[in-house]
Formats: structure tokens, sequence, C-alpha cells
């Protein structure tokens, strides 16, 4: 997977590469490696406005190579997928000022689009999902529930190469929009951290 990365000082240079045009919001990614219309990519967006970094997946419209005299930079312009539209809002408003930031994050987070249960509080049934982030302390989980937050939840996933379910105690942290929760992990367990970072191993090599 290609990862393009946008680094912007403030809002108002978030928005010079922002691509209002496109019906899903779309940026200018600044790269010099060529990609082809219709490659997958991540997007990610790294604002000293923003707490922490967030990866948005999309498609690339076009690449563009530079143009040294005219001072025209190399970069490809990415549309977000339609699923992706609450990480824009969430964008959008945090930079806004129309939301209140979320918490500071110490591990980068690995983009994802993996199938996944959440059990909520002392439910026994689960709710089926899709787990859209991980990292060693946390996810963030798209779900047909939105736990209020600080409720406690299992998060169950079947690992890459996995038979079993493994399940992921955490409480949820905030919110990202419609359906998706930030959630961080609990260890009750001595292992649980080895066997997380294994976890995590395990996604980024899939």
């Amino acid at each position: 997977m290609n990862i393009l990365k946008v680094r912007c000082q403030d809002a108002e240079e978030f928005r010079e590469h922002y691509k209002t045009d496109l019906s899903n919001g779309g940026l200018f990614c600044p790269t010099t490696t060529e990609l082809e219309a219709g490659t997958p990519v991540v997007v990610e967006v790294v604002c000293k406005a923003l707490p922490n970094r967030v990866l948005i997946r999309g498609t690339v419209v076009s690449w563009r190579k530079a143009l040294p005299r005219l001072r025209v930079r190399a970069g490809a312009v990415v549309e977000f997928d339609l699923e992706e539209v609450p990480k824009r809002d969430f964008i959008l408003e945090t930079l806004g000022g129309k939301r209140q930031p979320t918490p500071k994050r110490k591990h980068a987070r690995i983009p994802l689009g993996w199938p996944a249960k959440m059990r909520v509080g002392a439910a026994l049934r689960p709710h089926p999902g899709e787990l859209r982030e991980i990292s060693v302390s946390g996810a963030l989980v798209q779900c047909d529930v939105q736990p209020p937050l600080e409720t406690e939840v299992v998060v169950e996933i079947i690992p890459p190469g996995g038979m079993a379910p493994m399940e992921l105690s955490g409480r949820v942290l905030y919110h990202a929009g419609p359906g998706l929760s930030g959630v961080k992990f609990i260890f009750r367990e001595g292992g649980g951290s080895r066997r997380l970072r294994e976890l995590v191993r395990r996604f980024k090599t899939t």
C-alpha cells in the first residue's frame, strides 16, 4: 500500500491542499512517485492543529510531474473513499474549531479494513463492525452502535492467519464521527501487551 504524507503547519495550509471539487473531498499529496489514476493509497495527514496523525484511505485521481521553472511540485490528487467521510469531517471540523481535539496518541496507527465485532459493557451479544485502525495502545472501530464515552468494550477480531477470535478489552475514549469510536486498550493480564504487539506486527506484514 502506498502511503502519501501531507504535512501542514496550520489550517490555512491544509486548505491549500484540500480539493473541494471532489465528491468525497480529497487532497493534493506531494510525491515524486508516479501513480496511475485508480491506484488505492493511504494519505497520512500531519498538522500542528491536529492532535494526532490521521490516516485516511483514498484513490488517486491524477498525478502530475514537477515543473521546476514554474515552481510546480510533483504530486497526486487523491479522492477520499466514501467510508472515510467521517474522518474527512473530523479533520475539517477540528481545523475549523468546531470539534474538540481528540487526546494525543503515543503510537502511530495502522490503517485497516478488517472485520471485527464489539461487545458493549456487560452485553453478551457482539455487534458486527470493522477495525479501521490499530496500534499497540488503541484502535478505531466502526460499528452499528456507538457506546458513550468511558464505556468499557471488548473488540473481537480473528488475526491474520488465525482461526480463533482474539478479544481486546478497552474503553471508549472519543468519537470520530457517526459509528466511529476511538478505543484505548486495557491490559488485564500480563501477556496482553505482548500479544497485542504480535497482532500489530502481523497486520504490518499482511
